[in-house]
């Protein structure tokens, strides 16, 4: 078993708080673009689909940066982390 550092670890706190805080805007900024399609105007709704266009690319770099902290220290053995 592959033990994470304590920095690695922190990083590893840091991205998916990072990724979990961004869900939840991006969840939101989503149920609000889908009420604006039957309550908006449609230069409204563009608006809603541009702030949720804008959130969905910064969650999906957070994912990707979480999936690159993951390669980076995969333990090459097959074996899994274990992280105390």
């Amino acid at each position: 078993m592959k033990l994470l550092s304590r920095r690695a670890l922190e990083e590893l706190g840091a991205l998916q708080a990072a990724m979990q805080e961004l869900a939840v805007h991006r969840n939101a900024a989503l149920r609000m673009f889908v009420t604006s399609r039957n309550t908006t105007t449609p230069v409204a709704q563009r608006e809603f689909w541009l702030e949720f266009s804008w959130i969905d690319q910064e969650y999906r770099a957070a994912v990707r940066k979480l999936a690159q902290f993951c390669l980076r220290y995969r333990d090459t053995t097959g074996r899994r982390f274990n992280v105390l």
